[in-house]
């Protein structure tokens, strides 16, 4: 949503190479991760026209200092909700003096079948920031700080805000989404199934969708009122796995265990059984045996996720499993993660099959392409509108996955 305030504080969206403010969202999720984003800041920062740049997000928030190096022209400003009022500031400042004159963006067309500025359908609405858990492999929680909360008002506003500007579908995202805790106006608290009740009863949004979230608060309440949404809730959990090992999740100082991942799945499946189920899996953790890696992807395979993010474990500097002795071999790693995205692929591509013959709701995306609830890519035809909400027949599947739409 950033792109959006700095429209609305009156910037103009540009490209990189025109822009006079390069906004750079820093991930410390990984030790990869933020090598990626120093060659990001570095890349903006060494432009021909010498624009600012202004680093937000985690990085930004745990290691100033090192961005702030990267170039005299490089701003680090933690707070997202600040970067744009940051970027109106240094469009009025002057260009650091090793660098050519700044000259205005020139715009781009704002394509108003899109509901932001950069092109998504389907916008986030942040509802929650922190973490309480203290995982061994993450220092996001450092970066974020404690678990907070947006307040109903606040959540309910943005929706129709983002309705207004066209959209069909709004995706609910926070670091650790089910943590969420608010107040309606009565005083009561309200947890993330009670926000959803809200959005529904107060909004007439077409589809509401959740972003990733931790086994624990898959809760019946949750899972009631997805299924009795019907469609305007995706009938899709992206529900975060890391490790289908028990002992492996122990070390990772996870707060669940394999089965209890598998009783939460079995049952979103018996209250919907077209629910699709999506995770993410570490792979190479430190002190990962063979054997511990066959019996994660044994239960990866017995969940039949339909989209499985499969990481390469990353030393992450600052967290107690960078500072194991037990590292794996990065020849071990990258061999086990491809064996993951072949088991991963598979998943999919059984997943997708089962659609064939079936009616989906899907969300156009662009020319002749949309995405259904279950977050699989469907063709659609040439004519229907962008952002626009509509159910198809699914005739085939083709080799990538993709699904063949017809309306």
């Amino acid at each position: 949503m950033m792109a959006l305030a700095l429209e609305q504080a009156g910037c103009v969206l540009g490209t990189q190479r025109e822009a006079a403010v390069v906004i750079v969202n820093t991930c410390a999720v990984t030790g990869e991760a933020q090598a990626k984003t120093r060659k990001a800041i570095r890349h903006a920062a060494n432009l021909p026209q010498h624009p600012w740049v202004v680093a937000t997000g985690c990085v930004a928030s745990l290691f100033a200092p090192e961005l702030k190096a990267l170039g005299s022209n490089v701003v680090v400003e933690p707070n997202k909700a600040q970067v744009a009022s940051r970027a109106l500031e240094l469009l009025g400042a002057d260009v650091p003096e090793t660098g050519q004159d700044a000259k205005p963006a020139e715009a781009l067309p704002h394509n108003h079948a899109f509901a932001t500025p950069t092109g998504r359908t389907r916008p986030g609405i942040k509802i929650q920031d922190g973490c309480d858990n203290h995982c061994t492999f993450c220092i996001v929680w450092k970066a974020r700080g404690h678990s907070r909360s947006v307040e109903l008002e606040q959540v309910l506003r943005e929706v129709r805000a983002a309705q207004q500007r066209g959209a069909q579908e709004i995706v609910l995202t926070g670091i650790n989404l089910g943590n969420y805790r608010a107040h309606r106006p009565d005083g009561t608290e309200l947890a993330l199934p009670g926000l959803i009740d809200e959005i529904l009863t107060q909004t007439d949004v077409g589809r509401v969708r959740l972003s990733s979230i931790e086994p624990p608060d898959v809760t019946d309440e949750l899972l009631d009122v997805m299924a009795s949404a019907d469609s305007r809730v995706a009938r899709f959990l992206h529900v975060c796995l890391q490790s289908g090992c028990d002992r492996t999740l122990h070390q990772m100082g996870r707060v669940y265990n394999t089965s209890l991942f598998a009783h939460m799945a079995d049952r979103a499946r018996q209250k919907m059984p077209n629910i699709s189920l999506g995770t993410d899996l570490i792979v190479g953790f430190p002190g990962e045996t063979d054997q511990d890696f066959e019996e994660s992807l044994a239960f990866c395979k017995s969940m039949s996720f339909s989209r499985m993010h499969v990481f390469r474990y990353s030393r992450r500097p600052g967290t107690p499993a960078a500072a194991r002795t037990d590292q794996i071999a990065p020849t071990t790693i990258a061999a086990r993660s491809a064996q993951a995205l072949e088991l991963a692929q598979e998943m999919r591509a059984y997943e997708a099959e089962k659609l064939v013959g079936k009616r989906e709701l899907v969300v156009v995306q662009d020319r002749g392409r949309a995405v259904s609830g279950g977050l699989f890519d469907v063709l659609v035809d040439d004519s229907c509108a962008q952002n626009s909400l509509i159910e198809v027949q699914i005739a085939r599947m083709l080799s990538d996955t993709t699904l063949d739409g017809r309306t």
